[in-house]
């Protein structure tokens, strides 16, 4: 197999895009970097788009999309939708599943495969950037590859399965200096800007605790949670290519419990809730508050812990040093239909349960949309996840704060997935490369071992190690690779 590993980022393999300019010098004052050169929609005087944004044939981005059902079909679909994409091959190890044959009846000019190695190798000239949307445990692998052949990658979150992983892909990025997203869509709206403005001006400041939660129910709810082993062998389906299902991961039997999204549930192949949507609630706070990695781990509660798949229900405590002028932070994790946090009282449009005891200036909601709280020295913020933008909650310091006295923040038509297609084509930053995704994809696995393990854990910041338990140590690497899979692991 060509693996490209002493290719240059310049080889005639690569399209030479050409940045576009034409942007004015007082409107780089006002436009953050990373969309100076971008092209936009044209909007009537009511803000309507009238006419979406176009990328000419000759500017397009060959895209090899691996995972092309479920959230992969999804992730097609919405770079497709930019216009900034040519389709040029799906990979898959299930092409005749239903989900797989809407996104190959939607490019039916596309190359087909169930292998990207071999996608690889047959197109590794054709193609500009590759989509991974599969499974937790497997985008390691896609992904180190699409680097070092110098192929621009958006990689579903979180990053990776394994803390290890993460930090090669940090390595890979500066390697091989290709654009990098890592798809929590929201990190590209107004939760990115808001919040980054708001610490900026000092809204947002002295914060020294915070609750995240998502109490959603989950796949896994409802099963035996005195499960011993993995469920036994299925009929494998017609043309399932469960080999390369399994990457580098330890060979075991198929059953329809590892996926088509079931795999989240298993601690060897997803990161469970937390890592799910984690993503989607912490990535603010974690990136401008400059949280880092945490010292400590600890898991408070988890109802149903077992050896095999996540706990029904699960609170962990990360506990942050000081960072520069920033005081220690404790960010409190709440997951499970069963364990909402409780909430400032003055919260808002949630229905609480009055027979519950709380603390003082407290209330216990019956139902909550996932999202976080945010406790500074001052002032008290609540949220959501996504895009989904911070409000103020009216304690004694923020009642008489209004909409207007707070900064005004950049507000940007680019999503997501434009600004993934605009940086593989030189015209803007990502504003969730591996620098940014991987460090907050690494504080999901730390999490996901605390839930396994059901111990406190020291975390060394320095040399990125754990320090009080040898097994739990060992998971942030994981598995030995399977034979025939070192490889990947050494492309850095």
């Amino acid at each position: 197999m060509k693996t490209g590993k002493n290719k240059k980022l310049g080889n005639n393999n690569r399209r030479d895009f050409i940045k576009k300019t034409g942007v004015s010098l007082g409107a780089m004052i006002f436009i953050p970097s990373h969309v100076l050169f971008s092209k936009k929609e044209i909007r009537d005087a009511a803000g309507q788009i009238i006419q979406k944004a176009v990328v000419a044939p000759s500017d397009k981005v060959n895209l090899a999309c691996c995972g092309i059902g479920n959230r992969g079909g999804a992730v097609i679909r919405d770079l497709y939708a930019t216009g900034a994409a040519n389709v040029v091959a799906l990979c898959d190890v299930n092409l005749d599943g239903e989900k797989s044959q809407k996104s190959l009846g939607a490019h039916p000019n596309a190359a087909r495969y169930t292998d990207f190695r071999k996608m690889f190798e047959e197109m590794e000239g054709k193609i500009d950037a590759v989509s991974v949307g599969t499974p937790d445990f497997s985008h390691f692998p896609i992904t180190i590859l699409a680097m070092s052949l110098g192929k621009h990658v958006y990689v579903e979150k979180p990053l990776t399965r394994t803390f290890q992983e993460s930090e090669l892909l940090i390595k890979a990025a500066k390697k091989y200096g290709v654009a990098t997203q890592m798809g929590n869509q929201g990190h590209c709206q107004d939760n990115y800007y808001q919040f980054k403005s708001w610490v900026e001006n000092g809204v947002i400041k002295d914060v020294t605790n915070i609750t995240a939660h998502m109490n959603g129910k989950r796949r896994w709810h409802g099963w035996d949670t005195n499960m011993k082993t993995f469920p036994k062998k299925q009929k494998l389906p017609k043309n399932f290519d469960w080999d390369t299902w399994l990457m580098a991961y330890p060979d075991h039997d198929f059953h329809p419990d590892f996926i088509d999204g079931q795999w989240r549930c298993w601690y060897e192949y997803g990161n469970g809730a937390l890592g799910d949507w984690g993503a989607h609630v912490m990535d603010g706070f974690h990136q401008f508050l400059d949280l880092g990695l945490p010292s400590k781990i600890k898991p408070i509660g988890l109802t149903g812990h077992n050896n095999l798949f996540y706990p029904t229900s699960s609170t962990l405590e990360f506990d942050f040093p000081k960072r520069g002028e920033m005081p220690e932070v404790k960010v409190t994790w709440y997951d499970g239909t069963d364990n909402i946090p409780e909430v400032p009282e003055n919260y808002g449009d949630i229905e609480i349960d009055k027979t519950a005891k709380t603390k003082k200036g407290m209330v216990q909601p019956k139902g909550l949309r996932a999202g976080k709280v945010i406790y500074g020295k001052d002032l008290t913020f609540k949220g959501g996840s996504h895009h989904r933008t911070l409000s103020v909650i009216p304690t004694e310091n923020g009642k008489d704060i209004k909409k207007d006295d707070l900064p005004v923040y950049f507000k940007s038509d680019t999503n997501h997935f434009m600004n993934f297609m605009n940086a593989s084509r030189g015209m803007e930053k990502c504003l969730s490369p591996f620098e940014v995704s991987a460090p907050l994809s690494q504080l999901f696995c730390l999490g996901t071992i605390a839930q396994q393990i059901n111990e406190p854990l020291e975390f060394d910041r320095e040399t990125k190690t754990i320090t009080n338990n040898t097994i739990a140590n060992n998971l942030l690497k994981g598995p030995a690779p399977r034979k025939g899979w070192e490889e990947f692991y050494n492309l850095v």
